[in-house]
């Protein structure tokens, strides 16, 4: 089953298009070194709630948006051994990050189910 590494951030508002070129980047270096896919997206429904929530979760303020992104890899080996080969990577080295990553949430998730598991097949955008 594929393993997923997942991150949730805010950035600020006037820091998206500097997020978007730094993304950019990182999606090549992953896709280079061995990765499955690379998907960021930027929150426009992620709603501040009264106990849990994305926003909540890092922090984020009035002028910063929730920015939510998976990777996806083969299994945990390979995973492993492309993060090695990113963070050795002369592209990413003293990146200049357009946001706070002291407020960055990630983790490595083993699948539990796919769509084409279930169902046969996933649908593509």
């Amino acid at each position: 089953m594929p393993y997923v590494d997942g991150f949730v951030l805010a950035v600020p508002k006037d820091g998206i298009e500097a997020y978007k070129t730094l993304a950019k980047t990182a999606c090549a270096v992953w896709m280079e070194h061995g990765a499955l896919d690379y998907v960021e997206c930027i929150g426009d429904d992620v709603p501040y709630g009264q106990l849990t929530s994305f926003p909540r979760a890092v922090m984020a303020k009035e002028d910063e948006v929730v920015v939510f992104s998976w990777i996806i890899y083969r299994d945990r080996e390979t995973r492993d051994a492309v993060n090695k080969k990113v963070m050795a990577d002369a592209r990413l080295k003293g990146a200049d990050m357009p946001f706070d990553g002291k407020r960055m949430i990630y983790g490595g998730f083993t699948t539990l189910l796919r769509a084409s598991d279930v169902v046969g097949q996933a649908r593509t955008p």
